[in-house]
């Protein structure tokens, strides 16, 4: 397949994207090396569907989970890609070469004009949209749901008109239209709900961060990826999604990709220069779009975008993602079993009556069209029509309202599994504070200051100036923090203020870069040093080594000590190291006073630094330690730049360090943290710190965040977990006073199952110094006998939000945190509860839609067929007015349920058991169909035969008459009072239903303390139109003539419009008298029969 950059008559365009290929065939189409496409099954495979959620651009982008025949589909998409992918050689050219073809440069990057022409010759780096099946999605449109039932019902009607009506019936005709027109309105709703839910989606998925660093014009920016062009300059740091393919120009020692999404591989790989195989799917030189990487840094040259990447050639030859039922609608499928099994029973029942008894014993009684009527009566009656409709439209409107608080969900799964979360394990930094660190104190030697004192110290010292430039300690403490730094200034803000800048890098390499900043130009130091080698930070080591070769004398003697400085040659490295103190000071053997001078680092100054560390971290402080060490040339056995080199300098930062100093950091917390977390407490839900910073320093922000609420001399440590089950008759009050502990990552090495199941009995627990396994192994560990939820921004959280059951990631996060994680934070914390209350919301609210559609729209309607069968009585509500009830006037009111608002307790409720609580219960069986379904039938039976009786139909000639009626009532008056008693019956169901709708808007509270008008926090003004529109629906067919002779439909006495009111005021306040009862005594026997 020729590629569009490949010009065969004109030769190879060199100054674009597609310049990379060979003018000959590549003919190693096939591969079955480790990173192959074609090795997808060799190794352990990711889930597609737990990797990538269905917002994010990934090879998994249209495939959900695949299994037999998609697997054949997935494979032969890859075969595809690969040997579209087969002709391309840039992995296989140098650097300069790849540079020289796109006419990019590392140092300059792409000038405007080049942006312009490239962007309108390749379009945006964006996948294009997948093949849309319309008539497949069309037919799910009107065919899911209760859809063929209706179609069918309404065909059944038909035959029932013609040909088996002797002589045909109007009203089968109209009532057989209108199951067509709801079959259609149905598939038009799902229509409107799936181009709802779509555009929700997207509006989320365009929210989501997803920038890159890009050098153009000499500068770096952040840009959107969509905006990336080939030839872009991209500097990626660990936990960033790479926006396009690129070819690495640059990588650090420890740089690794995660490129399971494409490949399968479990493992990350490590990203290098130079090419490590022909196959453009195997080498390690070329960067893939939509894999992370998880450590280290590099400067990627794009060299493909769009659906020109490896991503972007699968996603265009695979299937759309196969969605998987959730367990809210796995919820709803259960209850719509059980009532379509009751359904076909009675159904059952009436056929078995009709052909047993009475079409021998009452062959006149019903005839087979109107068997046929009844049977498909029955059916509509007690199919809960407005179900699917309340389902999909409360999982949208909550979602966007999540949205307009900003906080968004990337599927509307999401949404209803939050509000079952019983656990909260939340990341510290970035989460529960706000990841704006500063330095505050510095500590060197024996000697702490401020910041301010240490300017004021640097200016005024009399130590001896030599070239120049000041010894002390504090000049050579900056240096170090300047140098063994990642974070960069952006160009754009040098001119600002150094606290108004903007720096790209972690939060805490950009405090240490400010403080660095505010003693001189952190530019100057790096002009002077050439950087050799780089060590990244990350969450198992805990410290970052770069090394430096001189490249000019200037800030020689403001690094090292004067002695220092004059044994300093050209040729020596300079190895910086910064990281955790209670891993690096057993590593130092020396220390840096206040003068600047070196002295032996014995036990007592290892006691004083241990001690400062200590305080730093009571008092919720970041400590770090800054170190460095001369390696002579003499020393070294290898030359920089080679593999063996890094590891030569990994080795000789494990002793002989000299430390420089300590410097505390602030990170404060978010000012909301204190009330989520009481508000979260009051949820019943348990909120932990999971954090990898020291013990001390988690306790303390621990403590001050509200999440321990002990003093610090009463929470436990380790030792308070036994390793075996103590039976003694302490145990209950031991247990009970379980509340507080402190435990750290190591401590969690040794822990054994019995102690495991201890510490998750805890109610306020810190979990410090832990790695990301670690932090793994603890959301495990609670998902045994609860719904967790993990919150987090950074690469090493990354694992823990994925396997929990919702991942919350925060906007400021990096993009692999971002992926891994359910839900989006854009703001603060505190959009949690937010999150959380509307989670709770959504199951309430279909509680609802339920209790509000089974009593009118199932119970009443169907006695009115049963009592017609099998008690000889006309049917007092007819076919098409059931119809009329479940399709329309019930189903109205059932949707606009889900725009109710949260009750004022529903903070204040334990979690949602997901095992035991279900949606259909038997208190919410017994209340719809005991206490409401069998007052509105009664009340309605009542009116329509009071009706008759006093129009001079007795009830007593009525019952087990069969049709058989006294000589003196003649037929057409009958026929004539019954259309008006059967009209009686559905006004009388409609109206009752209106305050059914008001009653049932709330489960324990009053409609006085919720009101559906006048108070923003409990409104519902949907409600009203929903009554109008119910009203509308009785006019039209009850009072339009020429609607009433073929309907058999008839006004209603206007006495018969008030009366109901009256039954429904009494529903009213019986269900307020209940509430009060709930509310009062809330464990009596009301309050455990309540819904």
């Amino acid at each position: 397949m020729d590629e569009p950059g490949l010009d065969l008559k004109h030769g190879v365009r060199w100054h674009d994207e597609e310049a990379g290929q060979r003018s000959r065939g590549l003919h190693r189409a096939r591969s079955t090396g480790s990173m192959s496409i074609h090795s997808v099954r060799s190794r352990r495979e990711v889930d597609p569907s737990i990797a990538l959620p269905i917002q994010y651009r990934t090879v998994s982008y249209q495939i959900e989970e695949s299994k037999q025949q998609d697997v054949a589909l997935l494979s032969k998409a890859k075969d595809t890609a690969t040997k579209e992918l087969s002709s391309l050689e840039w992995h296989t050219i140098s650097t300069e070469e790849a540079l020289r073809r796109l006419s990019a440069s590392i140092t300059e990057g792409l000038s405007d004009e080049q942006i312009a022409r490239r962007t309108k010759e390749y379009g945006r780096n964006a996948p294009s949209p997948p093949k849309s099946r319309a008539l497949q999605k069309y037919f799910g449109y009107f065919f899911k749901g209760f859809g063929p039932i209706l179609l069918v019902g309404a065909i059944l009607v038909f035959i029932a008109w013609k040909p088996l009506g002797q002589p045909p019936a109007l009203a089968n005709l109209a009532l057989g239209i209108v199951l067509v027109a709801v079959f259609l309105i149905q598939g038009a709703f799902n229509m409107f709900q799936d181009w709802s839910s779509s555009r929700v989606m997207s509006s989320i998925k365009s929210m989501l961060p997803e920038d890159s660093i890009v050098v153009r014009n000499g500068v770096q920016a952040s840009l959107p990826a969509p905006e990336l062009v080939p030839g872009d300059i991209v500097c990626i740091k660990a936990g960033n999604k790479l926006p396009a393919d690129m070819r690495f120009l640059q990588v650090s020692s420890d740089a690794k990709f995660d490129r399971s999404i494409l490949t399968g591989e479990s493992l990350p790989l490590a990203a290098t220069v130079n090419s490590t195989d022909d196959n453009y799917l195997e080498t390690r030189c070329v960067g893939l779009q939509g894999t992370h990487c998880v450590s280290g840094s590099c400067i990627g040259l794009v060299v493909a975008t769009g659906d020109r990447t490896v991503f972007g050639r699968i996603a265009a030859l695979t299937n759309e993602p196969k969605v998987t039922m959730t367990t809210l609608e796995k919820e709803v499928l259960r209850f719509v079993v059980i009532i379509f099994s009751i359904m076909l029973t009675m159904i059952a029942v009436v056929l078995v009556v009709w052909g047993a008894w009475l079409h021998r014993s009452y062959p006149d009684w019903i005839n087979v069209p109107t068997l046929i009527v009844s049977c498909v009566s029955v059916a509509i009656a007690f199919i809960p029509e407005g179900l699917p409709i309340a389902l999909t439209a409360g999982l949208t409107i909550t979602a966007n309202l999540m949205r307009k608080h900003k906080v968004l969900c990337k599927s509307l799964k999401t949404v209803e599994t939050l509000g079952s979360v019983s656990v909260i394990c939340s990341d510290k930094t970035g989460t529960l504070t706000e990841n704006r660190m500063t330095v505050t104190e510095c500590t060197i030697g024996t000697h702490t200051i401020t910041i301010d004192a240490a300017e004021e110290e640097l200016e005024v010292s009399t130590a001896p100036a030599i070239a120049g430039m000041v010894t002390t300690g504090v000049d050579q403490m900056r240096t170090i923090a300047g140098l063994c730094n990642s974070a960069e200034f952006d160009a754009a803000t040098m001119d600002l203020p150094v606290e108004q800048r903007r720096v790209f890098g972690d939060a805490t390499d950009q405090a240490v870069l400010r403080f660095s900043e505010r003693f001189g130009s952190v530019h100057h130091l790096r002009q002077c040093w050439q950087k050799t080698y780089e060590l990244a930070f990350n969450s198992k080591n805990k410290f970052m080594i770069r090394t430096f070769s001189m490249f000019r004398d200037d800030c020689l003697r403001a690094t090292l000590s004067e002695h220092e400085a004059d044994e300093f040659r050209m040729g020596d490295t300079l190895l910086t190291i910064k990281g955790a103190p209670d891993v690096l000071i057993s590593r130092c053997s020396s220390f840096v006073n206040n003068a600047g001078d070196v002295h032996p680092f014995d036990e007592e100054m290892r006691a004083t630094f241990e001690s400062v560390k200590n305080l730093y971290s009571s008092q919720g402080k970041r400590c770090l330690l800054l170190a460095r060490k001369v390696v002579c040339q003499g020393e070294l056995q290898y030359q920089s730049g080679t593999s063996q080199f890094e590891d030569e300098m990994a080795e000789q930062a494990k002793s002989g360090l000299t430390l420089v100093g300590l410097v505390s950091i602030v990170d404060p917390l978010r000012p909301e943290i204190r009330e989520v977390v009481s508000t979260l407490r009051g949820a019943g839900i348990r909120v932990f710190m999971v954090t990898g910073d020291f013990a001390l320093t988690a306790l303390a922000i621990a403590q001050e965040a509200g999440i321990v609420s002990n003093s610090g001399s009463l929470v436990h440590n380790v030792s308070a977990l036994p390793r075996e089950e103590i039976i003694s008759e302490t145990k209950s009050n031991e247990s009970e006073s379980c509340s507080s502990i402190l435990i750290s990552g190591p401590e969690m090495l040794n822990l054994n199952e019995h102690q495991w199941k201890t510490l998750t009995e805890y109610d306020e627990i810190v979990f410090a110094r832990t790695t990301p396994e670690q932090k793994l192994r603890i959301v495990r560990e609670f998902q045994t006998n609860g719904v967790v939820a993990m919150t987090g921004d950074g690469v090493n959280d990354a694992p823990s939000l994925k396997a929990a059951d919702v991942g919350i990631a925060l906007g400021s996060g990096s993009d692999i945190a971002i992926e891994a994680a359910d839900m989006v934070l854009l703001e603060s914390f505190s959009s949690v509860v937010e999150a959380v209350q509307y989670g709770r919301v959504v199951f309430d609210n279909l509680k609802k839609v339920i209790c509000y559609l089974l009593p009118a729209g199932s119970f009443s309607e169907f006695w009115p067929v049963m009592t017609n069968v099998l008690f000889g009585l006309p049917q007092i509500l007819s076919s098409f007015l059931m119809i009329i009830i479940c399709c329309f006037t019930d189903c109205a009111a059932a949707t606009v349920l889900s725009y109710e608002k949260p009750e004022a307790d529903v903070l204040l409720r334990k979690p949602r058991n997901v095992k035991k609580d279900r949606l259909v219960n038997w208190q919410l069986v017994l209340h719809a169909y005991a206490v409401l379904g069998i007052f509105e039938t009664i009340a309605s039976f009542a009116m329509a035969y009071w009706y008759l009786e006093r129009n001079g139909i007795p009830f007593r000639v009525l019952w087990f008459a069969f049709g058989e009626l006294p000589d003196w009532i003649d037929p057409d008056y009958y026929a004539t009072k019954l259309n008006e008693a059967s009209s009686i019956y559905f006004v009388n169901l409609v109206v009752m239903q209106w305050f059914n709708l008001l009653a049932i808007r709330t489960r324990r509270w009053s409609i006085f303390q919720h009101p559906p008008a006048f108070n923003k926090m409990s409104e519902n003004l949907y409600l009203f139109p929903a009554i109008i529109f119910a009203l509308a629906m009785a006019i039209l067919w009850l009072y339009i003539p020429q609607l009433q002779s073929v309907l058999g439909t008839s006004p209603v006495p206007v006495e018969h419009w008030f009366l109901p009111f009256a039954f429904g005021l009494f529903i009213l306040m019986f269900d307020e008298g209940r509430k009060f009862l709930v509310r009062r005594y809330p464990d009596g026997i009301i309050a455990r029969l309540a819904w």
